[in-house]
């Protein structure tokens, strides 16, 4: 049995996870309230990696979306947490884990390299999933991309 864990980092999340031929999905929020340290963030996500991963078994690889450019420092520093907390937990657990250009995902799915926030939710909806947001439409896309890679194999 394998599982596959592909995530749209951010402070909403984007998730999917394929696991016996079953695909699940959706997304998880990390946004801090006002009680919440500065931090508390990436402690959350972590705490979540590793509750996904007692909840469904030995995680065998973890897909990410690779994010080069951000629109603006905080956005840049907290994409960076998120990924650094993703590395350090799939290093602690000895799962693989790998950065997808978000231009891959894009042209994969839609063929369109450039594709927009609705492009990627239509195509998500064209496989039949029904995606909360843009961020569970991108970690579907990313999981499917995944997917082809192996039966290409």
């Amino acid at each position: 049995m394998s599982i596959l864990l592909s995530l749209d980092l951010g402070t909403t999340t984007g998730w999917a996870l394929a696991k016996d031929q079953e695909i699940r999905s959706g997304t998880m929020c990390f946004k801090p309230n006002h009680f919440d340290s500065g931090d508390c963030k990436f402690t959350r996500f972590k705490r979540w990696l590793v509750n996904l991963k007692a909840a469904h078994g030995d995680i065998d690889q973890i897909v990410y979306e690779a994010v080069r450019r951000h629109n603006g420092t905080i956005a840049g520093q907290t994409y960076g947490g998120f990924m650094a907390t993703l590395q350090t937990f799939g290093d602690d657990h000895h799962i693989p884990y790998e950065g997808v250009p978000v231009g891959t995902i894009k042209k994969f799915i839609t063929g369109n390299g450039k594709a927009s926030k609705l492009d990627m939710i239509t195509a998500m909806e064209q496989k039949g999933h029904q995606p909360k947001d843009d961020n569970e439409a991108d970690a579907l896309a990313l999981l499917y991309w995944r997917l082809n890679q192996e039966n290409d194999r």
